[in-house]
């Protein structure tokens, strides 16, 4: 069964993204593409919400489960198909816009075509939107139509790692799943070793995965957790000085916590206080 629309390609197009098609398949154990390269000018996220498929990419045939996706940049070989055993229900849609292949290049998405996504239910409800949308009213709303797109590539560049069968590919996606913990004891002191036997890796190796998934270290990440702690106690406790909240979000002293706050926001704790406090 397939539910799917195919849109106006727009010659002048306006937007950063656009849909050129949207669609889901499922129960089409069928299922079966494949494009010579320079065929299809146009990305592509070909994205598994059940079942399985195969990818088959730089001469071998890869393997794509439940919040797994494949992407294709404009004008690849693309060749992909369901398994029959277990027919997958698919998610896919193809966009294109002004400046997008260089935002796709920068954020490092040519180092891959195979996706594994940490948050898979944000993605999807984006794509049904997009569909809905595309489905009831066409191409009546064009800047909805960009909007929604734009909904589902934020979500997949916030979301998706690369898919890899390697310890180090398991080992990002533990420190990923470490992230909610850190943030929420973020106020404790910062020991690099305690994480790094919670990933399962060396402090070294931590430090250096952790960097290739958040683009900061491990104690960036603490300080930007602990500066929002502070900010939202600036404005909740009312009654409480500002030494007294720097030393509970986990800073040493008052003049380190006023030194983080500037450098982040541009203006002391006090200040943020009165411009923001009810």
């Amino acid at each position: 069964m397939q539910r799917q629309s195919h849109l106006l390609t727009l010659p002048d197009n306006p937007f950063f993204c656009f849909p050129e098609s949207v669609g889901n398949y499922w129960n089409h154990p069928q299922h079966y593409t494949f494009r010579e390269a320079g065929s299809l000018n146009n990305f592509n996220i070909h994205y598994v919400e059940s079942g399985k498929g195969y990818v088959e990419w730089d001469g071998e045939t890869h393997t794509l489960e439940a919040g797994e996706a494949v992407l294709y940049f404009p004008l690849q070989r693309q060749h992909y198909y369901s398994s029959k055993d277990e027919p997958w229900n698919i998610r896919w849609v193809h966009f294109y816009g002004h400046g997008l292949q260089e935002y796709m290049v920068e954020r490092g998405f040519r180092r891959s075509q195979l996706w594994v996504l940490r948050n898979r239910s944000a993605w999807e409800k984006a794509h049904e939107e997009l569909l809905l949308e595309a489905e009831q009213h066409r191409m009546l709303h064009p800047s909805k139509l960009s909007s929604l797109t734009y909904a589902i590539l934020a979500a997949f560049v916030e979301q998706a790692m690369p898919l890899a069968g390697n310890k180090s590919a398991a080992s990002s996606r533990r420190i990923i799943e470490l992230l909610p913990l850190m943030q929420q004891e973020a106020s404790q002191p910062f020991i690099l070793e305690h994480w790094a036997d919670l990933a399962g890796v060396s402090p070294h190796y931590f430090c250096k995965l952790f960097r290739s998934e958040m683009e900061m270290t491990p104690v960036e990440f603490v300080t930007r957790c602990r500066l929002q702690t502070a900010k939202q106690w600036l404005l909740e406790r009312k009654d409480a000085n500002i030494g007294q909240i720097a030393m509970d979000a986990g800073y040493p002293s008052v003049s380190y916590f006023n030194k983080k706050f500037m450098k982040h926001e541009g203006m002391t704790p006090t200040l943020y206080r009165q411009l923001y406090g009810v």
